[in-house]
């Protein structure tokens, strides 16, 4: 097959070596474990974290004369997740025998697609910025092919002081192989598509893309060239689970592979695994080509069938996904480009954000989840399904700043309250007496006493009107934040004679 090299080599993704730039060509094979209660070719349990071996059947196991049945469930999760990335559906695919020897692999061979996969080419777009103009670029990332196969089992080397253990637990679970062509040209660009695939399968609900438990994992291709030149020798570093470790095994590899080339040495093509503790690649195995795994038609299982009625109804039923969410939010919100990318990059976080901002002011909701939400999850090292403050908390916390009841400042006071202690906005206000004040009256006698406590700095305002602020910090200060500051600034202005 010929690579046809669309981009043009850009100065700013380049890396420099001893004899000049250098460009870095990345493609990654990601596996994504379908979202289905069974597994592939079995009845078998696919339930995370169960005591090792107890989600194995005798088809899992492979007993001699067990014969795998295709799950049905399986193949329409697939079918979804190619619609969602604008993938050619082939309506024929063959499940193909790769042979090899694995302890945790019980048939000697693993059930997969070669030539005939389920899934064609298709397209994913990642955005990178914003730059110092605030400015995004949009890359697109070609899709090379999706195919259905059969996940192995798991070794496990820490149980006893002499001998392996092996959990089946996995073994026979439904993987998706999204395979992408070497279209990345940067650890940023890598890391923003396994980024944004992710948040389509969650989108589509066809995989949870929890890379620590291991239900999304990629493999990833790297090798460097000359700008502009042909593609040099790839290697693979195999099952990176995370996406921050997909770009340090990237700016790893390149570098190793640099260094060697400009020292006079070649590159093997080879599998390589990623240390993240010493943060460099080591050596695991010469990569194997398809001929090695001696693919042949599985004989135990039929072409794979559909037609286009299957298609569609899949088409038809398929939810709002992160580029078309992205676009409504900016077209019908009236969102910045920034804060809709935020918000839509994960599905739990827009589900909240909608909830949140119906009926609502749609800026101002986004303003709150992704500054103070956001931020707090963010230093509790916690995700959105584990916030303590809900949509209808932090609602209410929007309606009552809305309403004048609490100011600005009361209103991030509340929200530190309900993300410590949970309860009612309405009832916390009420019972510890945090409504603002708009009485001006009692507003009016505290600006005449800061006023008439800082001669020296009334002065200086007579000079200087925009210190005048400073008063209006002290009546604030003085009011613990629960002087209206609408009023504060016009009863400052007014007392001291300003008119700007």
């Amino acid at each position: 097959m010929t690579i046809v090299d669309t981009r043009t080599p850009d100065p700013k993704r380049l890396i420099p070596g001893a004899t000049g730039d250098w460009e870095v060509i990345i493609g990654m094979e990601v596996h994504a474990q379908v979202l289905s209660n069974s597994k592939l070719f079995s009845g078998s349990s696919t339930t995370f974290g169960k005591a090792p071996n107890a989600n194995v059947s005798l088809v899992d196991a492979a007993m001699p004369g067990m014969l795998p049945v295709i799950n049905e469930e399986c193949v329409r999760q697939a079918v979804r997740t190619g619609l969602g990335l604008k993938a050619k559906i082939n309506k024929r695919s063959i499940f193909d025998r790769k042979n090899y020897f694995y302890p945790d692999l019980p048939q000697g061979y693993q059930i997969s697609q070669y030539k005939d996969p389920i899934v064609g080419e298709g397209t994913i777009i990642i955005s990178l910025g914003p730059d110092k103009q605030g400015n995004f670029e949009d890359i697109e990332i070609g899709i090379e092919r999706l195919h259905l196969e059969q996940d192995a089992g798991k070794l496990m080397h820490d149980q006893h002081p002499s001998m392996s253990f092996v959990d089946l637990n996995r073994s026979g679970v439904a993987l998706m192989e999204i395979v992408s062509k070497p279209d990345m040209r940067s650890a940023d660009e890598a890391k923003a598509y396994m980024t944004k695939l992710r948040s389509i399968v969650r989108y589509l609900g066809t995989c949870d893309g929890n890379m620590d438990e291991g239900s999304m994992r990629a493999d990833v291709n790297v090798s460097v060239r000359k700008p502009g030149g042909d593609f040099g020798t790839r290697c693979e570093i195999k099952n990176v689970n995370s996406i921050r470790f997909i770009g340090q095994a990237i700016e790893s590899e390149a570098r190793r592979q640099i260094d060697i080339i400009e020292e006079g040495g070649t590159i093997d093509q080879e599998t390589r695994l990623f240390d993240p503790i010493k943060g460099e690649t080591r050596s695991m195995r010469s990569k194997e080509d398809a001929h090695d795994y001696r693919y042949f038609p599985d004989p135990d299982l039929l072409p794979l069938e559909f037609d286009d009625a299957f298609i569609e109804e899949l088409a038809k039923n398929l939810p709002e996904l992160p580029d078309d969410k992205k676009a409504r939010f900016v077209e019908a919100l009236g969102l910045s480009v920034y804060d809709a990318s935020v918000l839509v990059s994960d599905k739990a976080v827009s589900d909240y954000y909608e909830k949140l901002a119906e009926g609502r002011d749609a800026k101002v909701a986004a303003n709150w989840v992704i500054n103070d939400l956001l931020g707090a999850l963010n230093k509790a090292s916690k995700g959105i399904d584990e916030t303590p403050v809900s949509p209808e908390q932090l609602g209410a916390i929007l309606d009552l700043l809305k309403e004048g009841v609490i100011s600005g400042k009361i209103a991030k006071d509340l929200f530190e309250i309900v993300w410590n202690e949970g309860g009612d906005p309405k009832v916390i206000v009420e019972d510890r007496g945090m409504k603002q004040v708009t009485d001006t009256g009692a507003i009016e006698k505290i600006v005449d006493e800061i006023i008439a406590a800082n001669p020296a700095q009334v002065e200086k305002v007579k000079e200087k009107p925009s210190l005048a602020g400073w008063f209006v910090g002290q009546v604030m200060k003085a009011s613990q934040g629960k002087a209206n500051p609408q009023a504060v600034q016009a009863l400052v202005k007014e007392k001291l004679g300003v008119t700007e």
